[in-house]
């Protein structure tokens, strides 16, 4: 007798969607589930709630929002998201990354600037100032 998936695998399969590889979108794209990317989109994507996943067809010109982001594809554009973005092996990722967490497969490739700065975290002070609350050197 085999074994029956646990709700919570069940609700991970259901609960997301795909657009196949010959599937062409332009304009925004917005949802409240996980989504997987075969097929080319050019704008903008928003799943902040949710993973999106760039498939190794998928081919992606936009700005994505989302609450993780894994590309086995290409990406051009900047991604924001809230949890971490996993560049994998044969990824492509040209834009600016904004995440707490960021992961670069070997052999993958990119090209921008990556945040890594959480939430409500303070911002740096400039280089050589003295952190706030701290005492001067030899009194000084």
């Amino acid at each position: 007798m085999t074994p029956e998936p646990s709700v919570v695998e069940h609700a991970a399969q259901t609960e997301r969607a795909h657009i196949g590889r010959s599937v062409v979108i332009k304009g925004e794209l917005d949802g409240s589930e996980d989504l997987v990317i075969d097929g080319y989109v050019e704008g903008k994507i928003e799943l902040r709630d949710h993973t999106l996943t760039i498939g190794a067809n998928g081919r992606i010109k936009a700005q994505v929002f989302a609450k993780a982001v894994i590309v086995l594809g290409e990406l051009t554009g900047n991604i924001s998201a809230a949890e971490r973005v996993e560049i994998r092996e044969a990824g492509a990722v040209d834009g600016d990354i904004v995440s707490p967490r960021v992961a670069i497969a070997e052999g993958a490739h990119f090209r921008g600037s990556i945040d890594m700065q959480r939430k409500g975290q303070a911002a740096k002070a400039p280089l050589g100032a003295a952190p706030a609350g701290s005492v001067p050197r030899n009194g000084v």
